[in-house]
């Protein structure tokens, strides 16, 4: 039996997540099978995963993870809608010229429908803004997210990508719209500590919670790498717009390996310790990951059955990844 996954509340909201997510950024797009994605979300959702990840732009090619999963929400999850969790985004280049991206109203508003109508749902139950734009008023994209929760598109905002300072000040313009911003998407793992840099506390004292994204390091903390060679159906070699071959260092590899050693020691693999590592911080509210088979999913669920940390553990930790 597939123990329960426990819940976390999103800062000060009625809004709870599962501890793990499943993001759909790589492995849901109309290049990948149909069968194969459809095998993968069937499973989290068994899993008790109920929080699916998207963004205007994912795929590839861009949008068409928000059709597959729309054709799930039409097939396989038919009538399980209330019990999920469906997010998406907008800020990143989709279309030419220039409201195809950013932060505008025009960009925003826009984008969701397009969202929307790919998913074949009248609302989605977060939508993010996906970066910060420089080239628009915080004040306007702030003032948009207000509106698109009043026009019945979504039931609760977020940002992603934010540093502390404007998080700090959109939660505030949030806030005196009456729409408070309820969740932050940023990037953060064994190898990636900047949320530790102010933004954590930052956001705790604005009431909003953390959502992890990349806790495993886009594959690197797992046991995909360990003899140094990159598997053919590996995001390495797939997709090498983040994670490339040359950043598997032997210094890195020898981190992973030193690891790996904690992580048997508590009984645990590499990607499981990794995703309770994340989710040790009381300030997370969900770790997401991504799959590209359903072992991978429940692999991660597993990881919920941790042991407690001990402070020689952590230590060690931070001894290796320093």
């Amino acid at each position: 039996m597939i123990p329960s996954l426990p819940y976390r509340r999103c800062g000060r909201s009625g809004l709870q997540l599962p501890a793990v997510s499943l993001g759909l950024w790589h492995n849901f797009g109309a290049a990948d099978r149909f069968d194969d994605t459809r095998a993968i979300v069937r499973c989290a959702f068994d899993a008790g995963i109920t929080h699916f990840d998207l963004a205007n732009n994912y795929g590839p090619p861009p949008g068409s993870a928000e059709q597959t999963f729309g054709k799930l929400l039409g097939g396989d999850l038919a009538g399980h809608r209330d019990e999920i969790v469906v997010a998406t985004k907008a800020g990143y280049r989709m279309w030419p010229g220039p409201y195809g991206e950013g932060g505008s109203r025009k960009h925003l508003v826009a984008s969701l429908d397009q969202s929307l109508a790919r998913l074949r749902i009248d609302y989605v139950d977060i939508f993010y803004h996906h970066r910060p734009d420089a080239e628009t008023p915080l004040e306007e994209t702030m003032e948009t997210l207000a509106y698109i929760v009043s026009s019945g598109r979504a039931l609760y905002v977020g940002l992603s990508n934010y540093p502390p300072d404007a998080a700090c000040r959109a939660a505030g313009l949030l806030r005196e719209a009456r729409v408070p911003c309820v969740i932050h998407q940023a990037r953060y793992n064994l190898f990636s500590r900047e949320l530790e840099g102010g933004l954590l506390d930052a956001l705790a004292r604005e009431s909003i919670g953390c959502i992890a994204f990349s806790p495993l390091a886009q594959g690197l903390l797992s046991d995909r790498y360990l003899d140094g060679n990159i598997p053919a159906d590996s995001r390495a070699a797939r997709f090498q717009a983040f994670l490339r071959p040359a950043h598997l260092t032997d210094a890195r590899l020898a981190q992973v390996r030193a690891l790996t050693g904690i992580a048997q020691a508590r009984g645990q693999t590499l990607a499981q310790m990794a995703l309770a590592w994340v989710l040790r911080q009381p300030g997370i509210c969900s770790a997401l990951i991504g799959a590209s088979r359903p072992q991978q999913v429940l692999d991660a669920v597993a990881a919920m059955q941790s042991a407690p940390w001990s402070d020689d553990e952590l230590a060690a930790i931070d001894r290796i990844t320093a």
